[in-house]
């Protein structure tokens, strides 16, 4: 192990120590972003700190082989554990290499998923509302919360657009990947002659910011407008001006919540999907900055990028960023997308630690 690696992970031993004794403060609650903070923090050193005592340990393992080497009647059983010891040693150098790849800062948030149709009209509609079942399939896998913000429906089914907040430990860190343009070609159910059409969606995923204070929000850049909700929703939603539109001036974002049947609910969950877009949009402006001389091998973030492919007359589903084919459109479409986020994840860690040996 480098020493470099060596004099950090010691420092990670010795923070974690640290943490210990804050977290067992009668007043660490006190102050709930700090807690927050605090064992986010935890838990992300507890598994590094783990591994380098588990490193350590065969470190002394195998010291130990070796003093039993000089035993005669004993050698061959000591050589066999020095080699065991030192295969082991390889093994949790390799997980410690990706447990201290940078983290990032927001995989541990909630997100809010946004999908909107494309080009193809009705049958993208349809495919949003597709997409939204899919991702909405696999949050109930994970157990987490989905939350609808806004929608609006298509005349045939579907969705124009949908935007819905996901609560979960990890929800980021699993879904990041899904923002761009996602095609389909199948036939649609309007087409008479069985040609198959090929329509897209766009994905966003972003997420949601700790609190709105970590966004400069200045009254004065705001526009509240309120109006009646449109669409089924009861005789009161429709009969009182509970609707809100919040437009950021300087951005021109626009945000829309009109599910709720609370003027002020529906003001706050706006504030809060305003507030996580302008995040990322910073996000996204310093991380271009970051990868204007790199671009990454999961793609370039672009939303507008074409991502991934559903092909339903060959049950075929195709990532092009990491050339992943699939044939198992039903379980995929239920929501069994574990294996595309895992392989997603795994060639970013394999970009992440190329870089490292580079630099």
């Amino acid at each position: 192990m480098k020493a470099s690696i060596a004099t950090r992970l010691t420092r990670l031993s010795v923070r974690l120590e640290e943490l210990n004794q804050m977290l067992s403060s009668e007043t660490v609650t006190a102050d709930l972003d700090n807690f927050r903070k605090l064992t986010r923090e935890h838990a992300e050193i507890v598994p590094i700190v783990a591994l380098y005592h588990a490193y350590q340990q065969s470190e002394r393992d195998i010291q130990t082989a070796r003093e039993m080497s000089a035993d005669p009647d004993m050698r061959e059983f000591a050589e066999a554990e020095v080699q065991e010891g030192k295969e082991n040693l390889a093994h949790i150098e390799a997980e410690l290499q990706k447990q201290m790849l940078p983290k990032d800062p927001n995989d541990e948030r909630n997100i809010f998923l946004e999908i909107r149709a494309g080009t193809g009209g009705d049958e993208s509609a349809l495919f949003a509302g597709n997409l939204f079942r899919m991702y909405s399939r696999y949050a109930e896998r994970k157990r987490w919360q989905v939350e609808i913000i806004s929608q609006s429906h298509s005349d045939v089914g579907g969705y124009k657009e949908i935007i819905a907040k996901i609560i979960g430990q990890g929800a980021y860190s699993k879904l990041k990947f899904e923002s761009g343009g996602h095609r389909v070609q199948r036939v649609p159910v309007t087409e008479t002659q069985g040609r198959v059409h090929t329509s897209t969606c766009t994905v966003a995923v972003i997420p949601e910011a700790d609190e709105i204070s970590e966004v400069e929000l200045n009254p004065a850049d705001l526009r509240i407008d309120t109006f009646r909700a449109s669409g089924a929703g009861g005789q009161h939603i429709n009969k009182t001006d509970s609707a809100v539109r919040v437009t950021h001036l300087p951005t021109g974002i626009v945000v829309e919540c009109q599910d709720g049947r609370s003027q002020h609910k529906n003001k706050a969950q706006a504030m809060s999907v305003l507030a996580a877009r302008i995040h990322d949009k910073q996000m996204r402006a310093h991380q271009q900055e970051q990868a204007a001389t790199r671009k990454s091998l999961v793609g370039t973030g672009e939303r507008s990028e074409r991502i991934r492919t559903y092909n339903f007359p060959q049950g075929r589903v195709t990532d092009h960023r990491i050339n992943l084919t699939l044939y198992k459109m039903d379980q995929i479409m239920d929501g069994d997308i574990d294996e595309i986020c895992s392989s997603l994840m795994s060639e970013h860690q394999a970009e992440q630690l190329a870089s490292m040996e580079n630099d």
